[in-house]
């Protein structure tokens, strides 16, 4: 089959009326000015008094709170879905920044409660949670006074909040906002970066190194603005962090993300002491695969010669990732059809579109959207898979209402690697011929290497990366050396780079977005592969076990939330196990080729 479009079938588009109608519509408008409205009565009533309020009464302020929160997360996501739909259009990307600058003017007013909240002595506060109803908000609570000790006065918290919207969302904006426009020339075509980036995985050799050549070309040509976004980012972060106290650039994601320095620095250890049984290992076998005697950077990502390479359609993904849902549990993929049967999925790749896949919460009262950039290759059936177990995860974590339904990043990977790893397993048992279950296996096997080992070395460049920049700025040259120096150390001997590589860290969203998002990546995947191996060997009521600590939301760490299963995070050997799973993979695929 061919690999045009047309062969796909027709792709869904979301439809964001269940958010709002339109920009203009009277719904946004009416949301944006009663919000307002309720938040200057919310601080005339509340503000210099929340220490003083009784536990029940502190329970009613946090609810009106919540409501507010609400409804500014209903406005931003509206805004951020229609931006990530089209980052090209000038007129949605004003509409976008006005929302934000509205909003932060509304959540400036906010502010307040939560400082003074975490001004509460303990003692105070634990008398106060004595009333049920703030038992309820035990949780958030938590969470929210988990960073006391680095929160700043209220004069500069309120700087800080203010100045965002032109200081790191401004600069976001920028990065988000280039790679939207740029154009890649490819055999007298012009892609976007999703469809360049799919050439990398294209079954012709020739179209594979063109279009390194071409990303290589674009970005190069584009460096120096995303080294200036890089560099102005790691320097605010840098500010931020010693007013805040933080004593490491990582401190603060760890904290927000629920878990300790040693677990995440565990988690790192073991990893980078596999990468020589891992991907060295993996990449020498399949450059034996090929016939070579180490593979070119853009052959990374290549099909096998025994894969068929032949065009999935959306109606064959979307039953393929729901039959493997269902298999595990009939309500898993009950929440899951939902997203087919409404119009909740963005599929199709379109000039100024997003690049890549993602799944955005919105707010307990609407319901989640994917975006995708499908083009019928194996690997957009497992990103489905993935985006749709976060999708099921934010529905069902939906029923602990807004201030509690999120997830820490590390626990939030979780359903999404789980989602994937029932897909793969589901398609392994479907295939009898040995040659295409090699296939298979070795198409798994890479994608945990993509999420286990190069989720960890991006985690390394971002640590040199940030550490340099203490001392200045870095060039595009001395950002291209870091980046070819963990590139080397994490793939191993079997990879050949070339020059043309060395800016390939620039196209990175998550660098940009969320600093250090992305160990939980690997930390998501090691704790499936530890998580699945329980479900091949565990007794019924695993399904039911699973949909409970999916629907806990935020309100559990991850010590409770794996408590059930019999595993524990902070136990080193625990990732040790999850990587033995993947070694078990390679060792296969050498046994049989």
């Amino acid at each position: 089959m061919s690999d045009t479009a047309s062969d796909l079938g027709p792709l869904p588009e979301w439809n964001l009326n269940d958010l709002y109608p339109g920009r203009d519509s009277e719904g946004l408008k009416n949301d944006l000015d009663g919000c307002a409205a309720e938040a200057r009565a919310f601080a005339e009533r509340y503000k210099g008094r929340v220490a003083g309020l009784d536990g029940t009464e502190l329970a009613r302020a946090i609810t009106v709170y919540e409501a507010m929160d609400e409804v500014l997360g209903r406005v931003m996501s509206y805004a951020h879905l229609l931006y990530a739909g089209d980052m090209s259009d000038p007129e949605i990307g004003k509409f976008f920044q006005s929302m934000q600058e509205r909003v932060n003017a509304i959540s400036s007013e906010l502010l307040f409660f939560t400082l003074e909240i975490n001004r509460i002595e303990q003692s105070d506060l634990d008398t106060k949670l004595a009333a049920p109803e703030l038992t309820h908000y035990g949780p958030w609570l938590r969470d929210t006074r988990a960073f006391r000790e680095h929160q700043l006065s209220d004069e500069v918290e309120t700087l800080l909040l203010e100045k965002s919207v032109v200081g790191r969302s401004a600069w976001t904006r920028l990065f988000d906002e280039t790679m939207a426009r740029l154009r890649f020339p490819l055999d007298g075509d012009t892609l976007t970066t999703s469809e360049i980036l799919d050439k990398l995985s294209h079954r012709d050799g020739a179209v594979r190194k063109a279009a390194a050549q071409s990303v290589s070309q674009v970005l190069g040509a584009n460096v120096g603005l995303f080294a200036l976004v890089t560099n102005t980012l790691a320097k605010d972060k840098q500010i931020e962090d010693r007013w805040r106290g933080y004593q490491s650039p990582i401190a603060g994601r760890n904290l927000a993300n629920q878990v300790e320095d040693e677990v995440v620095a565990a988690l790192v250890t073991a990893v980078r002491g596999r990468y020589d049984r891992l991907s060295h290992r993996y990449y020498a076998i399949k450059a034996r695969w090929l016939g070579v005697d180490a593979l070119d950077y853009w052959d990374r990502n290549a099909p096998l010669p025994e894969d068929d390479d032949a065009s999935i359609s959306w109606e064959t993904a979307r039953s393929t990732v729901l039959d493997a849902y269902a298999r595990f549990s009939p309500e898993l993929a009950d929440v899951g059809r939902r997203f087919f049967d409404n119009p909740w999925i963005d599929a199709p790749t379109r000039p100024g579109k997003a690049s890549g896949a993602f799944a955005h919460p919105t707010v307990p009262t609407a319901h989640p959207y994917l975006l995708l950039n499908y083009q019928g290759k194996t690997r957009d059936v497992m990103t489905l898979a993935h985006e749709l177990g976060h999708g099921v995860h934010q529905v069902l974590a939906g029923r602990q209402g807004q201030l509690m339904c999120d997830t820490p990043l590390t626990l939030a990977e979780t359903a999404s690697v789980f989602g994937e790893m029932l897909t793969f397993q589901s398609l392994l048992q479907s295939r009898t011929d040995p040659v295409q279950r090699r296939v298979m296996l070795a198409s798994k096997v890479e994608d945990m290497l993509n999420t286990v080992v190069r989720q960890i070395a991006f985690h390394s460049f971002e640590e040199r990366v940030h550490a340099e920049r203490q001392e200045g700025e870095l060039t595009p040259d001395r950002l291209g050396d870091i980046w070819m120096d963990v590139q080397r150390e994490s793939l191993g001997p079997a990879l050949r780079f070339d020059d043309g590589y060395r800016v390939y860290w620039s196209y990175i969203p998550h660098f940009i977005h969320s600093p250090f998002y992305v160990y939980a990546y690997a930390f998501g995947d090691c704790l499936v592969n530890s998580l699945y191996a329980v479900y091949q060997d565990a007794e019924a009521g695993f399904a039911g076990k699973y949909l409970d600590m999916l629907s806990s939301g935020g309100t559990k760490r991850h010590k409770e939330l794996l408590a059930p299963f019999g595993l524990d995070a902070s136990d080193p050997a625990f990732w040790e196990k999850g990587l033995d799973v993947v070694e078990g993979f390679i060792d296969q695929l050498d046994a049989e080729g």
